[in-house]
């Protein structure tokens, strides 16, 4: 596998090490390997996205999992490359072990249920034509939600930290910790309401699949969900000074998403009983 370099958070914040491969397994095996058999899956994805022109609500079938591979396997490298922050008996605890199959397991269920229904042309999300359609829907809801909550464990492992690290060291996990309760905070809840409010029908951005009209919560989960990788990644790039102000900005962007996906939404919720 070719290394990919990646910035490593283990040094602080500026002078910072390149690490790549290598710095993934440090930060946690089962991740990486995960994470690479993820993105390795896109071709696959990608190949039956070619050949099956089924369309499901106006969209590709298989543009689904294409992008659910893609965003979860980023996902469980990003988790990985911030656990090498972790100090080694931490990763060793059974608290982070459970997380890390916690994400494995929950992500694994997720892109299982959307291939099949790809598979099948159905769709994954509000897709209520059977009782069992409904149940596996919920779960899938659940799991994503746990899967969000993995992010919190790993910013309060992080916080426990604090009165040992060098006064350096400190601004670099106050802006790992923030970005990851984001994560949770804003990425479950604009995920809850998602599961709620059925994105609008067609062909909407290229790749992405939105609608910026009105009615679609997506790009609010987006930015919720990636907080964890794109508020280090800022900090990384940005003058120290502009840390908070780009942090209010980021979360300025969330609350205007949210309140664009709200605008004509279509509520959706799974019937009960």
């Amino acid at each position: 596998m070719t290394p990919t370099l990646l910035i490593s958070p283990a040094g602080g914040h500026r002078g910072t090490r390149i690490g790549g491969w290598a710095t993934l397994r440090e930060g946690d095996g089962v991740l990486a390997w995960y994470g690479a058999l993820l993105l390795a899956l896109m071709l696959p994805a990608a190949l039956a996205l070619a050949v099956d022109g089924t369309l499901v609500h106006g969209t590709p079938a298989w543009a689904k999992p294409l992008k659910f591979l893609a965003s979860l396997g980023l996902f469980a490298w990003t988790t990985a490359w911030l656990a090498t922050l972790l100090t080694p008996a931490q990763r060793r605890s059974a608290l982070w072990r459970g997380t890390v199959w916690t994400l494995v397991a929950c992500s694994t269920l997720e892109l299982a249920y959307i291939a099949a229904m790809a598979s099948q042309g159905q769709g994954s999300h509000f897709n209520f034509s059977t009782p069992w359609h409904v149940r596996a829907y919920l779960l899938m809801g659940a799991g994503a939600m746990a899967l969000t909550a993995t992010q919190v464990v790993l910013a309060a492992l992080l916080w426990q930290q604090r009165r040992t690290l060098p006064a350096g060291a400190r601004p670099w996990h106050t802006v790992v910790i923030t970005g990851l309760v984001l994560t949770f905070v804003l990425g479950a809840g604009a995920g809850a309401l998602l599961s709620n409010v059925q994105p609008p029908a067609g062909i909407g951005l290229p790749l992405l699949g939105w609608h910026l009209t009105g009615g679609d919560l997506r790009p609010a989960h987006f930015l919720g969900l990636h907080a964890q990788q794109l508020v280090p990644l800022g900090a990384l790039l940005l003058p120290r000074a502009a840390w908070r102000p780009a942090l209010a900005v980021y979360v300025l962007l969330w609350v205007g998403a949210m309140a664009m996906g709200l605008h004509g939404a279509v509520f959706t919720p799974p019937p009960v009983g």
